[in-house]
């Protein structure tokens, strides 16, 4: 009723890699805070309104929906024209802490495959041939090696669509809670993966309250909820809304008005999220979008649906999706709107809602996304409305940049190399890649790496590294993140430039 299709699948052709326009360096996203301070390590719970780490301090969410898992891909999207890691870092360096991953259960029976993954010119190397659980098994890795948590969000039974109910004729609750099941166990001990989004726009006949065990959802996130915690039960349970509570209708996913009366009930104290999805005309029409008093309405009306939750100190809430193509006036005021709603960082610190916006990808029909249709340059417009609720990333949870420690003393070797790649060229510019690795057999706390080119080349952007060059000579020193490399241990930086053409250089790296 209120949503049209925004999973519409793109052409599955790749296209060249595009210079990363307004990306910041990686260095200058993360800052000079020292990670291993940084609120976010381990696993997650909740206290009145606020979600806390392991430590007890408290932590914001503000990430990005990536999709594809949910579709007939079966992988996220974009992986066609870019490597996997490189949309990680682009993620990171645009101040995204967080990463839902829609999927489908599909995923889940053995042997399924990802479709549309370019692993040419050493694109997505490490992704040939894995099962699509695998491929996300590794995306997963890399998040949390960057600072990323993850939220896994069980958006539809199959990939042929979206379904009202958390069940299907086809996929019957005990596939939903066994699935589940074999997510939470999958991950248990990955700190990176912070919880599960049970299901995805719960919507009419879905109902919250009522009793009726085959269409109350508040029942179903019950069951479903506390299956996952009885397998990890270090894990947050995300329970969105319905459409229709007592006659009054919202978004799909998005009405909340009945955890009021019949709030959900975990058997794991402070585990629970509640979430509620958004959206603007770009999407659908809504009676508030009309009134005369829009957008100063929206306040009242978000207050009602889900904001009650978070101002009484019920629970934590978290926006799981909102989005808009942006392209009207009535669309821009209502991000606006609902950025101030939400709470600027700055203001509030991590007292604040949560979200995750639709989309990184520019595939989203009714939406767009972050990503321009090159899925390389960034819709600054855009994702400047979300500078303000932007929160601080998160200590890495290891994978290539894993151990701690300093680097040198004993009688160990400290020594590192560096190996470039171009990763695109297309004659007016490029994209390249360097990987460093200790081959030392003690830690190293901090490295750099220089080069020479032969031409003209000039740097022009980067991620996940400081890089600086002088005429001809290149510095890139590590990024806050990723200095500390165990013995063995590796991490990659990457830079556009141009012009394009010339002949790779030959790095010299240094520990530092």
């Amino acid at each position: 009723m209120f949503r049209s299709v925004r999973r519409a699948l793109c052409a599955m052709a790749a296209a060249l890699l595009l210079p990363l326009a307004g990306a910041q360096t990686a260095g200058a996203a993360a800052g000079a805070a020292d990670a291993a301070a940084a609120p976010g390590a381990g696993y997650w719970h909740t206290s009145g309104r606020q979600i806390l780490d392991a430590a007890g301090q408290p932590v914001r969410i503000a990430g990005i929906n990536w999709f594809g898992f949910e579709t007939s891909n079966h992988v996220v999207h974009g992986l066609w024209s870019r490597d996997y890691k490189s949309m990680i870092d682009q993620m990171r360096s645009l101040g995204y802490n967080t990463l839902r991953i829609p999927f489908s259960d599909d995923i889940l029976k053995p042997g399924t495959m990802p479709d549309s993954i370019n692993t040419s010119s050493g694109m997505n190397a490490d992704l040939a041939g894995l099962t699509s659980l695998q491929v996300l098994d590794k995306i997963v890795a890399y998040a949390g090696q960057d600072g990323l948590k993850v939220i896994l969000d069980r958006h539809r039974p199959d990939s042929g669509g979206q379904s009202a109910l958390w069940y299907t004729a086809s996929v019957p609750e005990s596939t939903w809670i066994a699935n589940l099941k074999s997510l939470a166990a999958r991950y248990k001990g990955q700190d990176t993966v912070i919880g599960i989004d049970l299901h995805n726009e719960p919507h009419d006949p879905a109902c919250w309250g009522c009793g009726d065990t085959t269409k109350d959802w508040r029942l179903a996130a019950q069951r479903g909820g506390n299956a996952v915690l009885s397998v990890n039960p270090d894990l947050l349970v995300f329970v969105e809304g319905v459409q229709t509570v007592d006659g009054v209708s919202g978004w799909w996913g998005g009405n909340l008005m009945g955890v009021a009366q019949y709030p959900v009930q975990l058997d794991v104290p402070n585990r629970l999220v509640y979430s509620a999805h958004d959206y603007a005309t770009s999407v659908a029409q809504q009676t508030w979008f009309s009134d005369p008093s829009f957008p100063d309405n929206m306040p009242g009306v978000w207050d009602k649906y889900w904001g009650y939750i978070f101002k009484q100190n019920i629970a934590p809430v978290w926006v799981g999706e909102f989005g808009t193509t942006l392209q009207s006036t009535v669309d821009q005021k209502w991000l606006a709107a609902l950025v101030t709603y939400l709470r600027s960082t700055s203001a509030y610190g991590a007292d604040s809602f949560h979200w995750t916006y639709w989309s990184l990808n520019p595939n989203s029909g009714d939406t767009g996304g972050i990503l321009n249709s090159d899925w390389t340059t960034v819709d600054t417009v855009k994702d400047g409305y979300l500078k303000s609720i932007k929160a601080p990333l998160f200590p890495s949870t290891g994978g290539g940049t894993g151990g701690g420690g300093g680097g040198g003393g004993g009688d160990g070797t400290r020594a590192c190399s560096a190996t470039y790649t171009v990763t695109n060229d297309w004659g007016g510019g490029f994209n390249a890649e360097v990987k460093v690795t200790n081959t030392g057999t003690v830690a190293l706390s901090g490295w750099k790496v220089t080069w020479t080119y032969s031409g003209a080349q000039k740097i022009t952007n980067s991620w996940n590294a400081t890089v600086t060059q002088s005429g001809q000579s290149v510095t890139a020193t590590n990024a806050a993140h990723n200095g500390a490399l165990s013995a063995g241990g590796s991490t990659s930086f990457g830079f556009g430039g141009a012009p394009g053409g010339g002949a790779a250089p030959t790095p010299v790296c240094t520990p530092v």
